[in-house]
């Protein structure tokens, strides 16, 4: 029981100790960081189009009466 309790110690260690997977996770919080700014950065560009639009129209509207 006990050796096999030391195995399976030394196996987690060895896997905590492995680097491979560690650059899987760095891109994927950078694609994650990336999708958030593009998120905000949308909902801040659809705003501003739609007030752009809105100016128009009324422009437009005053011209035509």
């Amino acid at each position: 029981m006990n050796t096999m309790l030391l195995k399976l110690y030394i196996k987690l260690q060895d896997l905590a100790s492995r680097e491979e997977g560690q650059d899987l996770v760095e891109y994927a919080l950078v694609v994650a960081l990336i999708a958030f700014g593009a998120t905000a950065g949308m909902k801040a560009l659809a705003s501003g189009l739609n007030t752009a639009f809105g100016q128009i129209s009324t422009t437009l509207g005053s011209y035509v009466t």
